[in-house]
């Protein structure tokens, strides 16, 4: 019912509309198209383009598929915790998607050395790519610090910027910087429509909720993460 293409077409807007939906399932079943406006703070405007988006007339025959969808879904569906990596797996294999992947590796055997950015959980994940990299051949290092110094252009560098939102002021000032020094940039956000992925040469996007912990700690799933990073980095092999 959502397959890349649908996820790739949402707005900011209506993007937070299909988080809530994933995030409810269970009460967006029984709820009204104001109920469920007034439980994201958005529009009923804006319910009815993301329904339309989805291929449906309206709200009412959303809403019977989207019944539909989770019953298809729990008959197959071997665990609740692996509900959102099926999900992610069985909507990577795109046209679309294989193309942005086959453009940003592309990039990646042309450059000389790669460098990873990210803070956080992003951070740990760059520093496994960057290794990863390495164990390949591919000469790469990770940079931790969003303020540090980069003074002169370099040349020939593809720089890999992680980030779940795409929105965290340190890793876009630094990707900012190494552009404004002749970089590549290819990013891995989890919306096509963040200020990084905007910025971005080439980025790739996986589309899954986000959680957090006391509205601060991020619970995201990362398995998108190392599985794109680990695609590029086999097709260098």
């Amino acid at each position: 019912m959502f397959n890349y293409e649908i996820l790739k077409s949402f707005n900011d807007l209506e993007m937070l509309v299909y988080h809530y939906i994933m995030e409810h399932k269970a009460e967006v079943k029984y709820m009204t198209i104001r109920e469920l406006a007034e439980a994201v703070h958005v529009s009923t405007s804006t319910i009815l383009r993301f329904c339309k988006k989805t291929g449906c007339d309206g709200y009412s025959e959303f809403r019977v598929k989207f019944k539909m969808y989770l019953k298809e879904e729990e008959d197959k569906k071997p665990s609740e915790d692996l509900d959102e990596i099926l999900h992610f797996f069985q909507s990577v294999y795109n046209p679309e998607n294989e193309a942005a992947i086959a453009a940003a590796e592309k990039a990646i055997q042309r450059a000389g050395q790669l460098i990873f950015i990210g803070i956080g959980t992003s951070g740990i994940l760059g520093k496994y790519g960057a290794r990863y990299f390495s164990n390949l051949g591919k000469f790469s290092q990770h940079i931790e610090d969003p303020y540090y110094p980069i003074g002169a252009d370099l040349e020939n560098t593809v720089v890999i910027a992680l980030s779940v939102s795409g929105e965290k002021p340190e890793v876009i000032r630094l990707a900012e910087r190494f552009k404004h020094h002749n970089c590549k940039l290819v990013s891995i956000t989890n919306k096509a429509t963040s200020t990084l992925a905007k910025m971005s040469d080439y980025n790739l996007t996986y589309y899954v909720s986000e959680r957090l912990v006391k509205g601060e700690y991020s619970i995201t799933t990362q398995v998108p993460v190392i599985y794109l990073l680990e695609t590029l980095g086999r097709r260098l092999v």
